[in-house]
């Protein structure tokens, strides 16, 4: 198996692709979280953008993020193909010739990133381009087949979409950027291991050294509960940030109740049980990371549009 993830992969596709083999090529279900995160970003930034400008910013920031999935793809696709989640994507199935993903990726990369300079800001455009850099080079072609902290580090590629969408309209990256980054940051890994607790033998038969092949499911399990620990302080002190208020601390208070719930019982599963059941804690965990983080996003976005009418009994 080559590790360059380049040349020795599937043969050309016998047949011409199809739209929806470029759309799959995009990773519509990753950059549908990129583009939610970037618009609530976008819209509690105190900036003012012309709607059609802020349409235009999250169009382009969209755009990015499927430009770094095809990328990530091209580079992969021979490990894609020995696992049994992903080996129907479209370059590992032969669908798309590895040449064609490349040339899509940078393509809409460059695009991407001009496109959004000239929508928006310059400081926008380059937190896009090296979050397209990032996931596509340190984390797809150095991280992911070289460390078990690969989702660790390489999480930061997905933290950044909301510091982009404020970026955009306001050319600033202040405090309450980042605490929406460190909120994305943090949520990846437990996430991402609760996905490998009931996943591990396609990591481990593409031989990629995520944290339930190299130390275990065990070690794995208690990372999620740490991990999941330190996220709910963080999601909770955003509510003392101007993001945040009363609205958002109800809804972070049930989320972080039910998730540092659900981490407790992946915690306390062994492998009999959790084989037994076919791991349906681990499986029902997952489920919720993707909730959880939709509905403190969601919350962050309600909280703003509620802000007049709350403000005199939260401050």
């Amino acid at each position: 198996m080559s590790e360059a993830g380049t040349s020795e992969i599937a043969p050309a596709p016998a047949a011409e692709p199809g739209l929806g083999d470029y759309v799959l090529l995009l990773k519509p279900r990753v950059m549908s979280l990129v583009v939610f995160t970037a618009a609530v970003g976008l819209f509690v930034a105190p900036g003012h953008l012309h709607p059609l400008e802020a349409v235009a910013a999250i169009l382009f920031i969209a755009l990015g993020a499927g430009a770094a999935g095809a990328l990530n793809m091209w580079w992969d696709a021979d490990i894609d193909a020995l696992m049994r989640r992903t080996r129907l994507r479209p370059v590992p199935a032969g669908r798309v010739a590895p040449g064609e993903a490349l040339a899509v990726g940078l393509g809409l990369a460059g695009l991407a990133v001009m496109m959004l300079g000239l929508a928006a800001n310059w400081v926008a455009a380059g937190l896009l381009a090296f979050t397209i850099f990032f996931y596509a080079v340190v984390y797809t072609m150095w991280l992911k087949r070289s460390t078990p902290q690969n989702i660790v580090i390489g999480g930061a590629a997905g933290a950044f979409p909301p510091v982009i969408g404020w970026a955009a309209a306001t050319g600033t990256m202040p405090l309450e950027a980042w605490a929406m980054f460190a909120l994305v940051f943090l949520w990846t890994p437990p996430q991402c291991w609760a996905l490998a607790l009931f996943t591990r033998s396609d990591y481990a038969d593409a031989r990629v050294p995520m944290l339930t092949v190299t130390h275990g499911r065990r070690a794995a399990r208690a990372h999620v509960l740490a991990y999941t620990i330190v996220l709910a302080l963080v999601s909770l002190a955003i509510a003392a940030l101007p993001i945040g208020g009363p609205v958002y601390l109800a809804a972070a208070l049930i989320l972080n109740a039910r998730f540092l719930r659900g981490a407790w019982r992946v915690w306390r599963r062994d492998e009999a049980a959790a084989e037994a059941d076919r791991h349906a804690a681990e499986r029902g965990f997952f489920r919720l990371s993707l909730l959880y983080l939709f509905l403190h996003f969601g919350a962050i976005l309600a909280q703003r549009l509620a802000g007049p009418l709350v403000a005199g009994s939260w401050g």
